[in-house]
Formats: structure tokens, sequence, C-alpha cells
């Protein structure tokens, strides 16, 4: 069933909430994928019982960010809530392992989450048969790829994804003919970095070089918002062929975990959204925001809230409530 809520309902769960949760403990751990250690941190609840392993969560951010940014956002919300959660650097990305740098790689992200559920199931705090999957924006669609897969992740939710697939990247990036030229400035750059081993970079964001990846963006151009210490603003333009080529919607029919989205028609792709979720075969909900932009999601207190309390409630349902031992 659709469901809507306006951002003045949101505004008042927000408010109600702000004050019902203690602060989680932070742990910074490391595993490895594929060869690379990869850095991360794992959020643990206040009333954390090592007795009662709890409800886990994988939680993943937008493309090319770091995980202090609305990856941390949402892991203490969901930390708030009573529910291990943990988030990490991909590789290639802020303090995890790789040569590649600041390289947007839809499949080795896929299995740097798949190495991130691995963790969690090992980790004493986390129940292995409860594990969750929270994707938000570009990593929804690395996220249910991977659960598409991946047994070991039991239920999954997005919020604000980014889910494409080859018609909603021609309608996104300019037709057929701004794909090609993405394309080709994607050869080059790949061409150029075999030859001489050396990356080339372009601003990840900017509101002035017309030539980043993200142009007149708020949130990664923003000091009190993403453009944090712990973020590298650039971004190898080698990856778009790979980026254009990804289908996330292709793993809708294959996904077989209980599935939740929030999103809003005035945040990024919609279209992409409602066609994944018609072709979901599993148990389904969505939540619909009115009225709520991408990077509004990320970090503006009343969505965030009204986003975490609907995704805690799904996983509480799917997965069992925080503190209770696993069935």
């Amino acid at each position: 069933m659709l469901k809507t809520l306006t951002l003045a309902a949101a505004t008042a769960v927000a408010l109600a909430a702000s004050n019902a949760f203690a602060a989680p403990r932070i742990e910074r751990v490391a595993f490895a994928s594929n060869g690379e250690q990869i850095i991360g941190e794992l959020y643990l609840p206040e009333d954390l019982d090592a007795a009662k392993p709890r409800p886990a969560l994988v939680v993943t951010g937008a493309w090319m960010t770091v995980k202090e940014q609305m990856p941390a956002r949402y892991a203490r919300e969901m930390a708030d809530r009573g529910f291990v959660a943990l988030t990490f650097d991909f590789r290639g990305w802020g303090e995890s392992g790789g040569i590649r740098r600041q390289y947007e790689d839809p499949k080795a992200k896929t299995a740097d989450i798949e190495a991130a559920v691995a963790y969690l199931a090992s980790r004493p705090e986390a129940d292995q048969h409860r594990i969750g999957g929270l994707g938000i924006c570009a990593s929804s669609g690395y996220m249910v790829t991977a659960a598409a897969e991946d047994t070991a992740i039991k239920s999954v939710a997005l919020v604000a994804p980014w889910l494409q697939d080859a018609e909603v990247v021609e309608q996104t990036y300019g037709g057929r003919d701004g794909v090609a030229k993405l394309e080709a400035a994607s050869n080059a750059a790949e061409a150029e970095y075999r030859r001489t081993g050396r990356q080339g970079f372009l601003p990840a964001a900017s509101l002035t070089d017309e030539h980043a990846i993200m142009f007149k963006m708020p949130y990664y151009t923003e000091p009190d918002r993403g453009m944090i210490p712990a973020w590298r603003n650039e971004a190898d333009p080698a990856f778009w062929r790979g980026w254009l080529r990804f289908d996330a919607i292709q793993a809708a029919p294959r996904l077989h975990q209980p599935f939740l989205m929030v999103h809003s028609e005035a945040a990024a792709i919609p279209q992409g959204a409602h066609k994944f979720y018609a072709r979901l075969t599993s148990s389904r909900q969505e939540l619909w925001l009115d009225n709520v932009t991408q990077f509004d999601f990320y970090d503006r207190a009343a969505p965030v809230k009204a986003a975490s309390d609907a995704v805690a409630a799904h996983f509480r349902a799917t997965l069992g409530s925080a503190g209770e031992a696993g069935q």
C-alpha cells in the first residue's frame, strides 16, 4: 500500500523522538574484502546486553561518500533505536585500502557489502540470523544486488534510493547522446590510466567548476553538511562507463527479503524507485514523504527522523525487537 507523510508530520515525529534514546558507543573495526583492508565503525546501543545478541544492520551511503557522512547519521539513528549498526569505507575510499582511489565501482562495492555482512555476522554483539541491510541513495542499488545473492541478509530497507536501469540512465543523463558522451570521457580516462598507471581526477562536487561530477549541488559543497575533512572531494571520471551500465532494477524480482523503501517525489529519480518497487515479488512496503529533497534525506532532522522511525519499525517487524534473543 502506498503511504505518504507530510514534512510537518515528520517534524512532529522528530521532535517527539529527539530525546528518547541514549547515545551509542562507537568501535573502530577492520575486516577484509578481496584482499584489501576495510575500515569501519560499529555502533553499539547503550543498553547492549552481551548475553543477548541484537539484530544488526550494515548501513551504506551515497556514491563517492565516506562512512562519516550520511552512513554515520543513519547508523547512529539505528543504534539509538536498539540495533547494532556497521558503517565502513568501501575499497578505494576514505580510510580503507585499495590502490585505485575515488573510483565508483558497483561490482566492487557490492562485494564489499557482502564482506561487511560476513564480518558483522562474526561479531558477538550481532545475531548472525538477524542481519539487515540499509542502503541510502546510490548504495541502495549495491545493497539490493548483494541481497539478491546473499542469504545472510534477512531484510532490506532503502532511504532515498537511486535505482536505475538503461532506460532510467538515459532519462537522467541526457538521452543516448548524453550517455555516449560520458562513456567516451570514461574510456579516455581509463585508457590514460592503463597507459601511465596514474589516475586523473575531477572535483566530485563544486559550485564553480562545471566539470565537477556534481555541479552546483548542496550538501557536498557545504562545510556544515557533507564537506567534511574525512571526505576527499575528487572522483576518477573513468568510473562513468561502469556506473552507467550498472542495472540495479534487475535485482527486484530476485529479491527474497522483506523490503521497505522511503522516498519522495521531490528526491532523485523517483521513477526508478517506482519501477523497482513494481517488480518486487517479496513482501514490500513503501513510505513517500512530501517535498523532501535527496540531500534533505541525508542530514535534515525531520526527514532523517521520519525515515529512521520507519526503517526501525520495518527491521523490528522482520528481524525482531532489539534485546530479544534470536529465534
